[in-house]
């Protein structure tokens, strides 16, 4: 602590914006003495400007509570915490400094602290199943869940004008991959929405929806007892879900999903064009990359929250491997966060006191599941309770905990007009489609027909394709190689078929994008102009597209 004749402040600086750092933040705050706040300076760093309530996230989908209830401003959490929302970039533990990536200026910010806080959570796996980065949607974020709901709409609104019948399965199938908390609590609130919605729709019944469950275990719910588990799963099965036990997630495309029995035999592929991923967790780059000892990508912690041979530094929440009394490692919960942040604070303030710290003793008070449609399941202490009555105290207990009485007022007045009013099925555009993404393709796939319109330049990054006009084959392409120019240049009808030789790994350029790059960028014009000659095509074609638009 810096002596009196010192004007230089005590520094806790919080990395991430979860239960862990900004409930950290706020024990921090209403720990400290008056004259301790005047020495000491608490900055936290997230990447929003908000704290997600996740336990809610479910109900953001199917509109039961509006999208902005279930988040609440840090800075109205935590007053006198200075807060930066950027992404971090680099953890220096031995200069002690924590580099900012830039803001509206092209500058970068360094942050120096006394004692760092890790609380950055953790990340979807994406390298564990081809395809789920690009087309997979995540659910663990504010924006996952309102992405998901606008996909669900879309997807509605399309198959509603949709004649062929495959098309439209493919579009009314929804998949969920992860029979965890999140899966069930995702898939019960998607089918509530979806099989309420359709009723507004002309040519679509309750029945051409189907909602898949997917989970690799034995059975769903596996951090709850057998009974309450085959409870959620007769329930959900009741209301038109499909569950699938013992089945992996192997592959996803844009229009199909590959599944596999743990048992073994052939692989199955599912058409859907709405694919919902909440396993497999991976560690942060960011905390793997840290020279502190690790189990399985989280920080080793002592029963205080701080880093053995580290002073100054703790973690907390998803990223640490927090010592419980029962000889467990602490679990990934937002009740467990919570108290592992008032432990934490007191623990730096006693290390800034020059007292004792005191371990972190709490185990856990049960487990609540909802399963949407005035059910859900519920551990408690040890007593088990379902259906009506765990579903009114999972939200009394969840309405309690949110953070901020107004949001509290918010989220009963939704509750109350979800019981009297129909739910909104407005889809909200805020989701502009990127120019330059990428794709996957299972072998076999169809990536575009002979007669398609032509909306995308393809580049193969990985495996190969084959063109083919009607059963000939015409060419075989690898990587660095690209197609579909033609139809864009010409603004013709597509020339020919594309299929996945093997699985196939694909960079596309929309057309607008395609136009803008050819026209302005250096050595993209040559390129397209070398593979139109390929084809046949005469490249004096790309002056008057480009030129036209």
């Amino acid at each position: 602590m810096p002596t009196n004749g010192s004007t230089r402040k005590e520094k806790i600086l919080i990395l991430g914006g979860g239960f862990a750092g900004v409930y950290t933040a706020m024990y921090l705050e209403q720990q400290m003495t008056a004259a301790e706040r005047e020495r000491v300076d608490i900055t936290l760093v997230s990447n929003e400007n908000y704290i997600v309530f996740q336990p809610l996230l479910p109900e953001v989908i199917s509109g039961t509570i509006e999208t902005l209830h279930c988040i609440t401003p840090i800075r109205r959490l935590a007053k006198r915490t200075h807060l930066h929302t950027r992404r971090i970039e680099a953890i220096d533990l031995e200069h002690k400094q924590v580099r900012l990536a830039p803001g509206f200026l092209p500058k970068p910010v360094v942050l120096d602290f006394d004692h760092l806080v890790v609380c950055l959570g953790s990340r979807l796996n994406y390298s564990l199943v081809p395809g789920m980065k690009e087309h997979g949607i995540p659910f663990k974020y504010l924006g996952d869940a309102l992405r998901l709901r606008n996909e669900a709409v879309r997807v509605l609104e399309e198959a509603d004008n949709e004649t062929n019948p495959d098309e439209k399965r493919k579009l009314l199938t929804f998949i969920v991959a992860g029979g965890g908390f999140s899966g069930v609590e995702c898939i019960a609130e998607l089918n509530d929405f979806l099989t309420t919605a359709v009723s507004a729709y002309r040519n679509l019944r309750k029945s051409d929806i189907r909602c898949v469950l997917l989970q690799s275990a034995e059975r769903i719910l596996p951090e709850l007892g057998e009974d309450l588990a085959g409870y959620a799963h007769k329930i959900l099965e009741k209301r038109g879900v499909e569950i699938r036990l013992n089945t992996r997630l192997k592959a996803i495309s844009a229009d199909a999903v590959i599944v596999q029995d743990k048992s073994g035999g052939k692989p199955e592929t599912v058409p859907s064009r709405t694919v919902v991923v909440t396993v497999p967790a991976a560690p942060h780059p960011l905390v793997t990359n840290l020279p502190v000892p690790q189990d399985k990508g989280r920080i080793k912690v002592t029963e205080f929250l701080d880093v053995p041979d580290h002073p100054g530094l703790w973690s907390l929440g998803d990223c640490a491997a927090v010592p419980q009394r029962d000889g467990i490692t602490s679990p990934p919960t937002a009740q467990h966060a919570l108290r592992q942040a008032k432990t934490c604070a007191t623990n730096i303030l006693a290390t800034i006191r020059g007292r004792d710290k005191k371990p972190f003793t709490f185990t856990g008070l049960g487990k609540l599941a909802s399963l949407g449609h005035y059910s859900a399941v519920a551990e408690v202490f040890g007593i088990k309770i379902k259906g009506l009555l765990a579903w009114l105290f999972w939200r009394t207990v969840y309405l309690s905990k949110f953070p901020g009485l107004d949001r509290r007022i918010r989220i009963g007045m939704d509750w109350l007009l979800d019981l009297l009013l129909p739910r909104d099925i407005t889809q909200v555009k805020i989701f502009q489609p990127d120019a330059v993404v990428q794709e996957h393709f299972h072998a076999g796939e169809t990536i575009f027909d002979q007669g398609d319109f032509g909306n995308k330049l393809y580049v193969v990054v990985k495996g190969e394709v084959e063109v083919l006009k009607g059963t000939d084959v015409l060419a075989t392409l690898g990587p660095g190689q690209l197609f579909g120019e033609i139809a864009l240049v010409s603004d013709n009808a597509r020339t020919a078929t594309i299929k996945a030789k093997s699985d196939v790994d694909l960079v596309t350029v929309s057309r607008p994008a395609f136009q803008k790059l050819v026209t302005n960028l250096p050595g993209v014009r040559g390129t397209i102009e070398e593979a139109m000659r390929k084809h046949g095509v005469d490249p004096s074609q790309l002056d008057v597209e480009t030129h036209g638009e």
